[in-house]
């Protein structure tokens, strides 16, 4: 059959050369080579073929996760792929797995927090895989509150061991991916007990299973959560459960870089700050920050390119009917996920920058970065896991009636992603921490300690509080300090009207319990000009290919503005803009979304996922959707005959009225 490429109009369109764009989405030549090759090395391979998940039972699904990673694992050694290629390839694998825990958790936490010893030891052996781990944290009855864990690891100098145990059906270690079949060793966290005094939160290293038949140790009682929200997604992944019964380690995998237990029963502790105890949680969060522009990018490409191919009403006379992304109400949804999608991209490698910095600085024992590292990545996470979530939907809403299909990608990219707004922290307690940070900051600006880093506009208070925005017309809003001064005003305002009020109550926890809902919403401000000023810095600096700047610029700024237009109450209420000005705001947005209309396929095309990848009928790069539908749905088990099972039993009795009479 010929090759039809229905998109190829859209594609002539475009202003801006597709190639360097992906190069500024994947940040370098040589990330996008990688992500290229390795994209299509997996695509290409048989046995990651996923478009069965739907309809595999749980057990049939499972396995066939096993069998994938192990062939992933394969591969990355066969073909000596670097640990950059690595990640590639179980990235573009697209279906959670244990590989995800133990590379991501696992591995991660014994770096941070094992001395040099239990490196060598544990990690010779993870590397190799021939332990496989998970990151054993969250219980039953806590999850984000880390200081509230009940697990008990309880040293006993007779024997030089901890004992390991759950007192309360509470304590139960509960949703640790890889747990509940798979994992052979975890990092488990659990409230250290010497000489009777409770010590806090630490984390062990515990194995849990036999390395010769795979059986749970003696103390252990440990298996799968059960199935989860949607078909495939997510149950491809064993959370579990685990409990202990007084189960024993050595003294020595007890993680021993911040503080340690000595042979005699001490507890001493090192001069390394306890915040580092989170070191895990930052890294991994800042990843998920990174992951959430990949998954807005899918919906987003599935939606687009859908939009494009979609023809629906606007015919008078029988004509053809107009394409849906043509469409206002369309652009004034779409447009701005496309947008968030870039800004989610650039702020992640900011991010990925700011995490490797703050890691020099701690191996010369400056700690002066950390909080705020911990600050941007806990925020950071919280937002853009919320939008990407929100936006995955809405995505789904845009494809109408088709995107309620399984086969469009969107119903198990969302119930796939949609964990990330509760998993590593919920991402409302995550912006309160935030906020503890930005009440602390503020309350040091007379103390003439100057804020530096994501807080360094709060050392201009004085002018922030003072300022007006000086937009006169619409083209102001194009103008990358008028933008940025009016997010400055809105978050330093909204973070100073809740220390305000914070100093009216005599105790400070109560005021910040009251005040919950409004320091939230200071810390997502916060947040927000981040990103803004982080996809400004970047449209502003030096940018290469033909036509990519000015496309990138009409993204920062829809971005910016939508923001504005969504959270107009605060600005107005803030006094960092007008009325009138917001009206403006709202008219230069309109004006974007025009310059991007005859770009945004292209735009989507720059994210350069391949049809596996992407795994949906509706985003296929040829466009051809009505004919693929139709393939998908005869493959469904339902079609295997014509006639259903149960139609005898059912179906036939129902309609020729032949019921057998109950006997009273």
């Amino acid at each position: 059959m010929e090759r039809v490429d229905h998109l190829a109009d859209e594609r002539n369109k475009a202003e801006f050369n597709v190639d360097d764009m992906k190069i500024v989405w994947a940040g370098s030549r040589h990330a996008f080579d990688v992500s290229n090759r390795i994209s299509r090395l997996v695509a290409n391979d048989p046995i990651f073929e996923k478009s069965k998940r739907a309809v595999m039972r749980r057990k049939e699904l499972f396995k066939n996760t096993l069998r994938k990673s192990v062939h992933a694992w394969k591969m990355i050694n066969e073909l000596r792929l670097s640990d950059e290629e690595g990640i590639k390839l179980r990235s573009f694998m697209d279906q959670p797995g244990f590989l995800d825990l133990h590379w991501g958790m696992f591995v991660p936490a014994l770096k941070g927090q094992g001395t040099e010893e239990q490196q060598h030891k544990w990690l010779s052996l993870a590397n190799k895989m021939q332990i496989i781990g998970c990151y054993a944290q969250t219980e039953l009855g806590h999850g984000s509150n880390v200081q509230g864990l009940e697990t008990t690891a309880t040293f006993d100098p007779k024997t030089d061991q901890f004992i390991i145990h759950s007192p309360t059906q509470t304590s139960s270690k509960w949703w640790p991916g890889g747990l509940g079949k798979v994992s052979t060793h975890a990092v488990v966290y659990a409230r250290l007990i010497t000489n009777g005094k409770d010590h806090g939160v630490h984390g062990f290293i515990v194995q849990l299973r036999s390395l010769d038949d795979h059986s749970p140790l003696p103390g252990i009682t440990v298996g799968d959560i059960g199935m989860k929200f949607g078909n495939g997604a997510y149950n491809s992944m064993d959370n579990g459960f685990l409990m202990f019964d007084h189960f024993r380690i050595p003294r020595d995998q007890m993680l021993m870089r911040l503080s340690k237990v000595t042979r005699e029963g001490k507890y001493v502790a090192s001069d390394v700050p306890r915040q580092l105890v989170y070191g895990t949680m930052v890294y991994v969060r800042q990843s998920i920050v990174s992951n959430a522009s990949t998954a807005l990018a899918r919906a987003v490409c599935i939606a687009t390119r859908y939009s494009a191919v979609r023809r629906q009403f606007g015919s008078q006379d029988g004509g053809i009917e107009t394409q849906v992304i043509d469409y206002k109400t369309q652009q004034n949804r779409l447009f701005p996920l496309l947008a968030s999608a870039y800004a989610f991209r650039f702020v992640g490698e900011w991010l990925k920058w700011l995490y490797t910095d703050v890691t020099k600085r701690l191996d010369t024992s400056d700690f002066a970065t950390l909080p705020e590292a911990h600050a941007c990545t806990a925020g950071l996470k919280s937002m853009t896991t919320s939008a990407t979530s929100d936006g995955i939907e809405e995505c789904r809403k845009l494809c109408g009636g088709h995107g309620y299909l399984w086969c469009s990608g969107l119903p198990e990219l969302f119930a796939v992603y949609v964990p990330a707004c509760t998993y590593e922290g919920d991402n409302v307690v995550l912006q309160l921490q935030v906020a503890r940070f930005l009440m602390k900051t503020v309350s040091q600006l007379g103390s003439g300690k100057a804020p530096s880093g994501t807080t360094a506009y709060m050392g201009r208070a004085k002018h922030l509080l003072q300022c007006r925005s000086s937009v006169r017309n619409a083209e102001d809003w194009l103008n990358p300090g008028m933008v940025l001064e009016a997010f400055e005003a809105r978050a330093l305002r909204m973070a100073v009207t809740c220390a305000n009020n914070l100093s009216k109550f005599e105790n400070q926890e109560q005021g910040f319990s009251e005040l919950l809902a409004d320091l939230v919403e200071a810390a997502t401000a916060h947040c927000q000009l981040i990103v803004v000023s982080k996809f400004i810095a970047k449209v502003e600096g030096n940018i290469e290919g033909k036509g990519v700047k000015k496309q990138l610029k009409n993204l920062c700024y829809i971005y910016a503005l939508y923001l504005l237009h969504k959270h107009l109450g605060d600005f107005l209420s803030t006094n960092s803009v007008t009325p009138e000005q917001g009206s403006l705001a709202n008219r230069q947005l309109r004006s974007l979304y025009s310059q991007v209309r005859p770009n945004a396929v292209a735009l989507v095309d720059a994210f350069d996922y391949t049809d596996h990848y992407l795994g949906s009928v509706l985003g296929r790069y040829d466009g051809n959707v009505y004919p693929k539908l139709f393939e998908e749905a005869l493959k469904d088990p339902l079609n295997d005959s014509v006639v259903p099972d149960g139609y005898h039993e059912y179906i036939r009795p129902l309609i020729k009225q032949r019921f057998r009479s109950a006997k009273l």
